[in-house]
């Protein structure tokens, strides 16, 4: 009896590039709408002074919460793209699994509620999981620029000027005064949004391309 062994074949789903893709877009689109929402929903809220945190919290706490949890399954998207598109190397991988933890770290986030209301029960992590956060979208975009240049010259100076604007620009929110942090915070939001804008529009040109 002979046995045959058969390799299975690798190969780049065309349309689960492009569906993820466009979904990784979506998601930063709902999450910015959720927060306009928010902004004319919520009472007495300064959207200049008042950062995103305070409006996931109390009452109307669903409406961020939703926007928190659809860019949190935009980072898992574009986690599952660059483990399905490897372009390869130690940094790529080490990206991917940034990406995969920046998306569990802003659903804890929105899942912790632990912001906006003074809350100082039990152990408080939300500032740890901020810092990580901000190590996290200043370290995947740098580690990954060399493998996006394999797919374009253009995404990885994009990546790499995206990761030095964080990188210079995330510490200061930590020292600007309480009445202008708010308006702060929703621009690096923006700069998050703009990273996974870049890897979305990566695969889905390459699922394009493929198909």
């Amino acid at each position: 009896m002979n046995d045959e062994t058969t390799t299975p074949a690798v190969e780049e789903v065309p349309k689960l590039m492009i569906a993820l893709g466009v979904y990784a877009i979506t998601g930063c689109i709902l999450f910015i709408c959720s927060i306009l929402i928010a902004d004319f929903v919520v009472p007495d809220h300064d959207w200049v002074a008042d950062t995103i945190s305070d409006l996931g919290a109390g009452r109307y706490e669903f409406i961020v919460d939703t926007g928190i949890y659809a860019f949190s399954a935009s980072l898992i998207a574009i986690a599952l793209l660059a483990a399905h598109v490897h372009l390869g190397g130690l940094g790529w991988s080490l990206g991917t699994v940034g990406f995969a933890l920046a998306g569990l770290i802003v659903f804890l986030v929105g899942a912790r509620n632990e912001y906006g209301d003074n809350d100082s029960e039990g152990v408080v992590i939300h500032v740890y999981l901020v810092y990580a956060l901000g190590v996290l979208f200043a370290a995947a975009p740098a580690l990954m620029s060399r493998g996006a240049g394999r797919a374009g010259p253009g995404y990885r100076r994009a990546l790499i000027g995206l990761a030095v604007l964080w990188t210079v620009s995330a510490p200061i929110f930590f020292v600007l005064p309480t009445e202008i942090d708010g308006i702060y915070e929703r621009y690096l939001g923006l700069v998050a949004m703009a990273v996974v804008v870049t890897f979305a529009r990566l695969f889905i040109a390459r699922g394009r391309k493929l198909g």
